[in-house]
């Protein structure tokens, strides 16, 4: 009887050993896989995950020490977002093909066009009406009125019909750009090395919402969600396009009527003696 606890035991621990080990060798092959990463992916990894939320941050921080900008000031800002994002998705786009990764595998397809206009019409149906809920809800927290994030877009964001036409040309190449960036290049080269979309989607996500870290710890957050939640739609349909399309949908809905729905607020907020602007 003790001779079969014994080796029904022995066997338990010889399974767990080698669920053990088969734990390590997939850790071990990642590692491997990350460790064999082409020199220029990983500089332009470092360009996503630590130039770009840095120097978006210092940004913001600057724009909010200073004056309130000029229209100029706002102009020069919406033309240098442009020209940057185009350079880095330029770069991406240069490196990938000197390393033959298909277009397909960055998402520059439709490979099931009916699947790709159902997916882009459901996520932007989605991200319009959180948008709109989010706009009803604005009053509710009164220390966001006069947060940093809040301060920014009020400084930020077009106040007349040259600047919202300009204005929106920049949520155009961000849409575009930050898609090809995020579920095009970072999602293909996790999920390649990795061997699993589920580990492309993850990195993607939070990069995404690391790229974000001027909006603070909450923003953070919620952009590492939306950003998992394209990937997924990414991932499924095999193509940018119904990311490209929320994306603009969110941040066109955020930049003409965030502004003027936070200075109703501000403007009936007690004390108020007019919005900051």
């Amino acid at each position: 009887m003790n001779q079969e606890r014994y080796g029904a035991h022995s066997a338990s621990v010889n399974k767990t050993s080698v669920r053990a080990c088969d734990l390590w060798r997939v850790a071990k092959d990642d590692l491997i896989s990350l460790t064999a990463m082409y020199w220029d992916y990983a500089l332009l990894l470092i360009l996503l995950g630590v130039v770009v939320p840095l120097a978006g941050r210092r940004r913001v921080e600057r724009i909010l020490r200073g004056p309130d900008p000029k229209r100029s000031d706002r102009l020069r800002l919406y033309a240098s977002t442009i020209a940057f994002q185009w350079i880095v998705v330029g770069l991406i786009l240069w490196r990938t093909e000197v390393h033959r990764m298909r277009a397909s595998e960055l998402g520059l397809a439709a490979p099931r066009p009916i699947l790709v206009a159902l997916a882009s019409a459901g996520l932007v149906a989605l991200v319009v009406a959180n948008q709109f809920i989010s706009l009803g809800q604005l009053g509710r927290r009164p220390e966001d009125l006069r947060g940093n994030l809040a301060q920014v877009a009020l400084r930020i964001f077009p106040r007349d019909n040259l600047e919202r036409l300009i204005f929106s040309g920049v949520v155009a190449t961000v849409a575009i750009c930050e898609e090809m960036m995020y579920r095009g290049f970072v999602q293909a080269l996790f999920a390649n090395l990795s061997g699993k979309a589920v580990v492309g989607i993850l990195v993607s996500g939070i990069l995404f919402g690391w790229a974000h870290i001027y909006q603070g710890r909450r923003g953070v957050i919620a952009t590492c969600i939306v950003g998992m939640v394209f990937s997924g739609v990414r991932a499924a349909t095999g193509s940018l396009v119904p990311g490209i399309a929320a994306h603009f949908a969110m941040d066109l809905i955020a930049g003409y009527l965030f502004p003027k729905a936070l200075r109703a607020e501000l403007g009936r907020a007690p004390g108020s003696v007019g919005t900051p602007i």
